[in-house]
């Protein structure tokens, strides 16, 4: 009898551990934004997605029309995800982490919109400093 209750026990508490469900809900502006986490392709926008592990994710969002948005978020773990603490959350039934998340996308500029003259302008500045770095940089060589 002393052998059965705690082998009883252990069968009862393997049966009755709950598990902690854990997701992402990523939603954007505008919707249907192509998403990627860690730069794994995870979905088109509003999405859930599973995650294991709290802590920093790269998040890529595409969409047509719309410049892409890489940025890095968060995971933060609950309270009751602490150690020690974990242990005890994990045996509970129905247990859930859902983190939402929500990000904005910029138009992206057309190129009708860009007025040509002020471009050609801009690069013949470019042009300019990058040779008289050079210049200046040859002067230094040739001191040697």
């Amino acid at each position: 009898m002393t052998r059965t209750a705690p082998l009883l026990l252990t069968v009862l508490c393997l049966i009755f551990v709950g598990c902690v469900q854990r997701t992402i809900s990523i939603t954007s502006e505008p919707a249907g934004a192509l998403v990627y986490l860690n730069d794994d392709e995870v979905g088109r926008t509003p999405v859930t997605v599973p995650f294991v592990f709290y802590g920093v994710y790269d998040v890529r969002l595409e969409a047509e029309g719309y410049r892409p948005l890489w940025t890095q978020h968060r995971a933060e773990a609950p309270w009751w995800e602490t150690p020690g603490i974990d242990l005890f959350a994990e045996a509970l039934p129905n247990k859930k982490a859902e983190l939402k998340w929500h990000f904005t996308m910029d138009e992206q500029v057309l190129s009708e919109d860009v007025d040509a003259d002020k471009l050609v302008d801009h690069a013949r500045q470019l042009r300019a400093m990058t040779e008289k770095y050079e210049a200046g940089a040859g002067a230094s060589d040739s001191d040697e």
